[in-house]
Formats: C-alpha cells, sequence, structure tokens
C-alpha cells in the first residue's frame, strides 16, 4: 500500500472515530444506538496502538530485541520460565483484566453513559495502556523485580519501604472485592459454580500436557475451549439431578472460603501447572466473549435507554454514593487506568516474556482491549431499562421486593429523562429472573449479573431468544473466569511482594525457591484479604457498596505510585523531555483520587462519609436500636477510615519523594545510577 493511501485510510478511522465520539457525547434524544460508541471505541483502539504505542517503544522507551529477558537469564522452570509471546499476552490479559472492565463500567452507569465512555476511550489510551507498558519495561530490565523493589532501588531505601508497605496494603483490599464480586455472581447459582469448578481440572491437565511435551499448544488449546463450552452447556441439566446439584449450590459465605481457599493453591502452585493454563484458557473465552458481543451489537444495535447523563451525577446514586467528579474516575478502574495491572507488569508476566518486543503488544496492546470489554459492559448495562439496571443494582438488605421497587420508582421520577421510562415492577423482575433460570434478580449488587443479563438480552436477539438462560449463565461463567484469574495472579504476585519484604527481616523469607517460605506468605497474604472478604460477604449494609469506592481509591493510588516509578525510569535513561507521558497521567490521577479519598472520610453525608455513617449508627444505638450489626458498622467503617488515610498517607510520601529524586537529577546535584541488569545478548542473537 503506499504511503498515500495508507494516510487516507488512517485519516477516514481518524474521522469516523472522532466523529463517533462527538455524536455519542452532544446527541440529546430519546435514546442512542449503541453502535456509535462501538465504532469510537474500535477506532480509537486502532490509532492508539498504531501510533502512540510504537512512538511510546521505539523513542520513548527504546526497546532492544537483541537484549535477553529475565525469563532467559534467570529460568528456573518455576517463576522465570520463557513463554510463547501468546500465551505471555492470554496470561497477562487474563490477570488484568479483572471485575474492573466489567463491574466498573456497570457502576458508573447510573451517571449515564457519557462520563464512563469518556474516561474509557482517554483514560485507556493516554493513560492505562502507558502504565503497563512502562512499568513492564521497566521490571524486565532490572530481572522481574516488583514496584516496591525498583522505587528502593532506584529512589532510596525509605520510599521503596513505604511502597512496599502501601502495596502489600492495597493488594489486601484489592483482592478481597475481586473475591466479593465473584460471591456475589455465584451464590446460589449451581450453574455458574459447577463450570467455573470446571475450569481448574481442565487447566491442570493443559498444564501437565504443555509442560511434560505430551501435547502441543494447539492440542491443548484445542482441549481446554471444547471442555471450557462443554461445562457451560451441561450445567444447565444439574436441575435435573438435585443430589448432584446441592454439591454446587452454596450459599456466600460458603463460597468466600473456597475463593481462599483457591487463591491460597494458586500462590503455591507451580506457575505452569495451574495459573498460566488456566489464564491461558480463559483468555480464549474472554476475547472470544467480546468478540462475539460486538458482533452481537452489530446485529441488534441495541438503542440505550440510559440517558447521557442523569440526575445521579450530583451524587444521589442508589447504586452507590458519591458525584461523578470524581467517583467515575475511581469507579472504572481497569477499563482505563488501574493500578493493580503495575503488580502484575512487575510481578508474573516480565518473568515470562522472553524477548522486549513483546512489550508493546502485551504492555500496551492488553490494556487497550481490556479498553474494549468495558465499553462493551457499558453497553450492556446502559441497554436495559433503566428500572431493571437499578433493582438489580441496589442494595435490597432490610427491604422487600415490594419496597425495592418503590424505591427505585420514586428515584427515577425525580428524573426528567428517566420518568420517561416504563417504571419497574415485582412481575416484571420475577420474569426477568425465571427468564434467565435464577430464584431471583433483586439486589444483585456488584455489577457482575447486570452485565450478564444485559450480555444475554443481546445475545437472545441475536443468535435465538430460546437460549437465554443459558446465554446468562454463560456471561456468569465468562465474568467469574475474568475475576478468578486476577485473583490467582494477584495472589501470587502478592506472594513476591511480601516475600520481598519479609526478606529484609529473616532473609530466607524472601526466598522464592523455597516451599515453606511461598506457604508461609501465601497464608499471611490470603489471611489477610481472606478477612476483609468475610467482612464483605457479612456487612449488613451490602459489602460491595462499601469497599467497592474503597477498591477504586486504593487501585488508583497504586497507579500513582506506578506513574512516579515510570517517571523516575525516564529521568534517569535520559529522557525527561518525554517525561510528560507519565506525569500528566500521574497529576490527573492524584488530584481524583485523593479527593474522592477526602470525600470518603469526612463527607457529612452517611451515605458517603465513613466518619458520619459512624454518627449516624452510634445515634441509632444511643436512641435504642438493638440490631447487632450496628457495631460491626461501625467497626468496619473505623477501619475503612484508618485503611483510607494511611493509603493517602503512605502514596503523598512517596510522591514527594519521588519528586525531589527527579528536582536533584535535573538540577544535576545527584549522579544518575540505573539500576538496571547486566546486558546480555539473546542466545540467537549472540
Amino acid at each position: 500500500m503506499s504511503r498515500f493511501l495508507r494516510f487516507l485510510l488512517w485519516f477516514g478511522i481518524s474521522a469516523l472515530g472522532a466523529g463517533a465520539v462527538a455524536i455519542s457525547a452532544l446527541y440529546r434524544g430519546e435514546g442512542i444506538n449503541a453502535l456509535w460508541l462501538v465504532v469510537a471505541g474500535f477506532c480509537t483502539f486502532a490509532i492508539a496502538y498504531r501510533f502512540y504505542s510504537k512512538w511510546l517503544v521505539t523513542k520513548v522507551l527504546v526497546i532492544d530485541e537483541r537484549r535477553a529477558t529475565p525469563a532467559v537469564t534467570h529460568n528456573d522452570g518455576k517463576d522465570f520460565v520463557p513463554t510463547p509471546k501468546w500465551v505471555v499476552f492470554g496470561h497477562h490479559f487474563a490477570a488484568i483484566a479483572g471485575p474492573g472492565p466489567l463491574v466498573g463500567p456497570v457502576l458508573a452507569a447510573q451517571f449515564g453513559y457519557l462520563p464512563g465512555m469518556l474516561w474509557i476511550l482517554i483514560g485507556a489510551t493516554l493513560g492505562g495502556g502507558v502504565h503497563d507498558a512502562v512499568v513492564l519495561f521497566a521490571s524486565i530490565r532490572r530481572g522481574g523485580k516488583s514496584v516496591g523493589q525498583m522505587l528502593r532501588e532506584e529512589v532510596n531505601p525509605f520510599i521503596g519501604l513505604v511502597a512496599m508497605l502501601s502495596l502489600m496494603a492495597i493488594m489486601t483490599i484489592l483482592l478481597a472485592v475481586l473475591g466479593l464480586v465473584v460471591v456475589n455472581a455465584l451464590a446460589e447459582s449451581s450453574w455458574g459454580l459447577f463450570t467455573i469448578a470446571a475450569t481448574i481440572p481442565l487447566a491442570v491437565i493443559m498444564g501437565l500436557g504443555m509442560k511434560t511435551g505430551v501435547a502441543s499448544v494447539k492440542t491443548v488449546t484445542i482441549f481446554g475451549v471444547a471442555g471450557l463450552l462443554l461445562s457451560v452447556w451441561l450445567g444447565q441439566f444439574l436441575s435435573a439431578y438435585p443430589a448432584i446439584e446441592a454439591w454446587f449450590q452454596h450459599d456466600k459465605l460458603w463460597l468466600a472460603w473456597s475463593i481462599i481457599i483457591y487463591g491460597f493453591c494458586a500462590s503455591v502452585l507451580p506457575v505452569w501447572l495451574l495459573l498460566a493454563p488456566r489464564d491461558y484458557l480463559s483468555t480464549f473465552m474472554k476475547l472470544g466473549t467480546v468478540v462475539i458481543l460486538a458482533i452481537a451489537v452489530i446485529l441488534v444495535h441495541p438503542v440505550l435507554h440510559m440517558p447521557a447523563l442523569t440526575k445521579f451525577v450530583d451524587g444521589t446514586g442508589l447504586v452507590f454514593a458519591g458525584p461523578v467528579f470524581p467517583f467515575v474516575f475511581i469507579t472504572i478502574a481497569c477499563g482505563a487506568v488501574s493500578g493493580f495491572h503495575c503488580l502484575i507488569s512487575s510481578g508474573t508476566t516480565p518473568k515470562m516474556v522472553d524477548r522486549e518486543s513483546v512489550i508493546r503488544s502485551v504492555g500496551y496492546g492488553a490494556m487497550i482491549t481490556e479498553m474494549l470489554v468495558a465499553l462493551m459492559a457499558l453497553v450492556a448495562a446502559c441497554a436495559l431499562e433503566p428500572g431493571q439496571y437499578f433493582a438489580i443494582n441496589t442494595s435490597n438488605k432490610g427491604l422487600t421486593d415490594a419496597q425495592v421497587v418503590a424505591k427505585v420508582n420514586g428515584a427515577l421520577s425525580a428524573d426528567p429523562l428517566l420518568k420517561a421510562r416504563p417504571p419497574v415492577t415485582e412481575q416484571e423482575m420475577q420474569a426477568l429472573a425465571v427468564g434467565i433460570g435464577e430464584k431471583t434478580m433483586m439486589g444483585r449488587a456488584g455489577g457482575a449479573p447486570t452485565f450478564a443479563v444485559g450480555m444475554a438480552h443481546m445475545f437472545a436477539q441475536a443468535f435465538g431468544s430460546g437460549f437465554k438462560a443459558l446465554w446468562y449463565h454463560f456471561a456468569i461463567m465468562f465474568e467469574a473466569l475474568f475475576i478468578l484469574t486476577t485473583i490467582d495472579a494477584g495472589t501470587r504476585v502478592g506472594r513476591f511482594i511480601l516475600q520481598d519484604f519479609l526478606g529484609q527481616i529473616w532473609t530466607p523469607m524472601g526466598e522464592t525457591r523455597s516451599l515453606p517460605a511461598n506457604v508461609f506468605a501465601s497464608a499471611l497474604l490470603v489471611a489477610g484479604w481472606g478477612y476483609f472478604l468475610i467482612q464483605g460477604v457479612v456487612d449488613p449494609l451490602g459489602g460491595i457498596n462499601t469497599l467497592w469506592p474503597l477498591f477504586g481509591i486504593a487501585n488508583q493510588l497504586l497507579a500513582v505510585i506506578a506513574f512516579c516509578l515510570g517517571t523516575t525510569v525516564l529521568v534517569k535513561m535520559g529522557k525527561a523531555r518525554y517525561a510528560l507521558v507519565t506525569v500528566l497521567p500521574l497529576l490527573w490521577l492524584g488530584s481524583v483520587t485523593f479527593s474522592a479519598g477526602w470525600i470518603k472520610i469526612f463527607s457529612p453525608d452517611p451515605k458517603l462519609g465513613f466518619l458520619a455513617l459512624i454518627d449516624a449508627t452510634k445515634a441509632k444505638i444511643a436512641s435504642g436500636a438493638t440490631d447487632p450489626s450496628l457495631g460491626r458498622v461501625i467497626f468496619n467503617n473505623y477501619v475503612d477510615v484508618a485503611v483510607t488515610a494511611s493509603f493517602m498517607a503512605g502514596v503523598a510520601i512517596i510522591v514527594v519523594g519521588c519528586g525531589l529524586e527527579w528536582a536533584r537529577i535535573l538540577r544535576g546535584t545527584k549522579p544518575v545510577v540505573l539500576k538496571e541488569a547486566p546486558y546480555v545478548l539473546l542466545p540467537d542473537a549472540a
């Protein structure tokens, strides 16, 4: 293709994308076609990957295709393992694509589709992709070290210590929320749990087949995907065998303990046995489902019943309290910018990458692929009738179905645009539940069930309405796979970070090849996030409503830490002229996240502020209320205050420390010493 034709092609893609964004943003009619959002997403993906990511890796990072990676130089057959490019992509995408691209956009849909759409497109291309690629590059150049280790070596030991403590504390909250989303999605759903349970033996067989050389990657891929689809299909027949169905029909507390045990096992077992093959299998299902969902959107071209903006931008939303600024930017994390990704980009992935050229496709490419997932989740939520959306996502603890319906309809009637939509009824919600093979859909807060309902509706319209229950449970399985792969990879990465910290206290604990050290660190980490998971399950106010804002704040503060590291590396590489690629996202995330943290602690609204809720609960007790759960509410909110304040203080120290380091380097008052690993040529380049 000639240069002129290439110019016309990319100019056309740019114009189409810009037009789609403009129409989506400016349209104020009764409903807009979802195709405009899909076109905007795919055009943004193409432009960002073709131009921005290429400039980033060639001009800013300057990757070296001949340089050996830690997977090659430290190959131990357990954690450091040279792995084929697309298997690494599969692992990385599966590990980073947790609940954020599914749950976050669904929850943020209460503001309307526009705020979430703009943040997803802008945040992922200019922030999230840069975040993931820069951290992956820095870790590969430093032997696969974690963010905390790199800050300790590149800045100073004190900043490194604060970073490690912050990383471990933040990781604890993140993993707890991930587990809570899975629990809410699979509770009392035998079909969903059966399918998820089947992925574990499938992954083990795949891992053994690849490790022993008995089967090729192609063979185990066909086996795994076929087995996964078969398990989804078989799950619908459990109801005909009550004795077997009882094995997979459990409440939230049982599921919480099961996830805790699973996370421990995934952290301790060799990466090739469970983690990598399960993530690889999950990625096929994830990407395949996203592609099919995009096709369904094109075929059905649903109208978005949720308007561009709702009155809930003022902070009075039923799904969660808080105004659109700053809460949309912490509610949608993984689909735009997610600090959790830096743990994977400096954890398991750099120990598997076999050459630096993979940084572009895995680091940047996987992130903007996740952007498309988030956009599809937003479409699925906004295509539902607003009454159904709010009835599913409004907590029903202590309320009858009739009271939930009255609460939702009362809130919708106060919005000039939403009151034009049909009011929701109990009969409508019951019919919805029956149609998808569930007992109830009222109060299924957490975002995952909402996405599954929206996806099932579109699949049924595109491929046959007689299979709506199958589509719903397929979507639940799809979401749980997303999240569980993040839990297992996150727990393993958290174990690396914890061992690095413990190794400074007692050297043997830092040895990742030691089974006793691995078991102890895994147990300690799992006990931490398991505590918050259990508290979220028994929380009388609905755990997701309390923990999700905390998750968002912790996650985005972690991204601030990662951008501090990225900026430090660029400045020390002599690339200060390019530092705005990390500094601008750092400043934006810092401002919105610290604002959100301040609001969550000090807001006078009990629905929003931790301290205000404590005072309101104490007042209830003083007036004679005897509900024993009120004491738990007070204790949990004191914990939330302490956690949020400590996160903010720790990150503030890191930002100031890194800023002083940049100033000293740029003024020339401190010699620049990069802590990169020795340069070693790849065997095929030597």
